[in-house]
C-alpha cells in the first residue's frame, strides 16, 4: 500500500477541553464515491460543531464509525482509497477502547458528552433521568446535581420538570415555535428571552423572561433546553450568533418535529433542526444543525443540507441536492436532481435552479439559474 492508493481520514480536535465528539451526522456509507470536499460527516462536542469534509477523491472503505457514536480526536474514523477495492493494514484501537470504555452501560438512547458523563458518573446520578430526545452537556448535568436522586442512596429530593424549555426570539418565528411545541407534551415552554421586549410583558401568554443576562439565572434553575427563534432571514449570522451564545451559555438544542411533518426513518436530524408543518424529509436525507425546514418544503431523498441553513415555505429539492452552511433558500424554489448549492448563498423566492451555485451568489427572486 502506498499514500496515493490510500489514506486515513481521523477525526479532528473539535474542542482542545474534550477528546471525544459526537458524531451527529454521518453521510458516506461504505463503498461510497467521494469527491474532494463531499462532507463526511459533522462532529459536536458541547461547544462546538464541525463538518468534516474529504480532501480527495476516492472512496469510502473500512468505515469505523456509524452516526450515534462517539470518536476520539486522532482516532481514525475512515480510510479514502483509489479503489473500493483497496484494504487498509490493521490499526491498533487503543483510542476507541477508551471512547468505547466512556460510553458503557449507558441507558438507551441517551446521548451524553464524555465531560457531562463523567460528571454524572462522579456524582452517582440515575443517568436514566436525563432526556433522550437532546445532548446531555456538563452544563445540564450540573443543573442537575440538586435534583436527580443518587443511584447509591436513592436520596429524595425536590422533583422538577426535566422538559423545561426556553425560546430565544419572540417574533414570528417565534410564535411558529410556539404552536409546534404545543403540538405535543414533550416540553414544557418556560418563557422567551429576547433582548428587545421589556421583561414582564407576555407574547401569546407567554412571558418575556429577559434578555441574554438571563441566561445563567434559568441555567441555575434547571432550564438548559433553548429554541432559537431567530430565523436569520436577510442576515443568516444573526441566528448563527444566537446558537453560539446559547452554547456559550451552556444551553442544549432539541430537535423539533411537527407531528403533520413526515420525516422518512432513515433521514438523520441534527441538534437544534426544525421541521415545520407538511415538510417532507426523504429517505437518507442528512439536516444539519439548526437547519430550517419550514411549511410544506420537500426535501427529497439523499440530500445534504449543511448547519444553519434556512428552507422557507414551500421550496422543493429533488433527489441528492446539495446545500452548504447557512444559506437561505426562499419560498417556492425548485432545485434540480443533484443540484450542489454553496454556503452563504441567497437563493430568491420561486427561483429555478438547474445547476450548481457556488458560494456567497445571488439568485434572484423569480429567476432560472444559471442565467442564459
Amino acid at each position: 500500500m502506498n499514500d496515493q492508493s490510500i489514506i486515513a481520514v481521523k477525526a479532528p480536535l473539535v474542542n482542545p477541553n474534550e477528546p471525544l465528539a459526537y458524531i451527529t451526522s454521518l453521510y458516506v456509507v461504505e463503498g461510497q464515491k467521494v469527491n474532494k470536499g463531499d462532507l463526511l460527516c459533522t462532529l459536536e462536542t458541547t461547544k462546538a460543531v464541525m463538518d468534516l469534509a474529504a480532501d480527495r477523491d476516492g472512496y469510502i472503505v473500512k468505515l469505523n464509525y456509524k452516526s450515534g457514536n462517539y470518536v476520539a480526536a486522532e482516532e481514525i474514523l475512515c480510510f479514502i482509497a483509489s479503489s473500493p477495492d483497496v484494504k487498509p493494514e490493521p490499526i491498533t484501537a487503543s483510542s476507541k477502547s477508551l471512547e468505547e470504555k466512556s460510553i458503557e452501560e449507558l441507558p438507551a438512547g441517551l446521548r451524553i458528552t464524555n465531560p457531562a458523563l463523567a460528571l454524572a458518573r462522579e456524582n452517582r446520578l440515575d443517568l436514566t433521568k436525563f432526556p433522550t430526545n437532546t445532548l446531555v452537556t456538563e452544563a445540564m448535568v450540573r443543573a442537575a446535581l440538586n435534583e436527580f436522586p443518587l443511584v447509591k442512596d436513592q436520596q429524595k429530593v425536590r422533583p422538577t420538570d426535566q422538559h423545561a424549555i426556553i425560546i430565544f426570539g419572540s417574533g414570528g418565528h417565534g410564535k411558529t415555535l410556539v404552536e409546534l411545541i404545543r403540538t405535543s407534551d414533550a416540553f414544557h415552554i418556560v418563557g422567551f428571552v429576547d433582548d428587545k421586549i421589556q421583561k414582564g410583558e407576555k407574547v401569546m401568554d407567554i412571558p418575556i423572561l429577559g434578555g441574554e443576562e438571563v441566561l445563567p439565572e434559568l441555567l441555575d434553575q434547571g432550564v438548559f433546553q433553548a429554541v432559537n427563534a431567530v430565523g436569520g432571514i436577510g442576515n443568516i449570522q444573526s441566528r448563527i450568533q444566537v446558537f453560539e451564545r446559547l452554547a456559550k451559555a451552556g444551553f442544549s438544542f432539541p430537535t423539533l418535529v411537527h407531528p403533520t411533518a413526515f420525516v422518512e426513518p432513515s433521514a438523520q436530524l441534527s441538534p437544534g433542526a426544525q421541521i415545520f408543518a407538511h415538510a417532507y424529509v426523504g429517505s437518507e436525507a442528512r439536516i444539519g444543525m439548526g437547519v430550517i425546514v419550514n411549511t410544506g418544503a420537500i426535501v427529497s431523498h439523499d440530500c445534504q443540507i449543511g448547519n444553519y441553513t434556512n428552507l422557507s415555505p414551500g421550496a422543493m429539492l429533488a433527489g441528492e441536492v446539495t446545500v452548504g452552511e447557512a444559506t437561505l433558500i426562499g419560498m417556492g424554489v425548485t432545485i434540480n436532481l443533484q443540484v450542489k448549492i454553496g454556503s452563504r448563498a441567497r437563493i430568491g423566492n420561486s427561483a429555478v435552479i438547474k445547476s450548481d451555485v457556488p458560494d456567497s451568489c445571488i439568485v434572484r427572486a423569480g429567476s432560472i439559474w444559471p442565467v442564459l
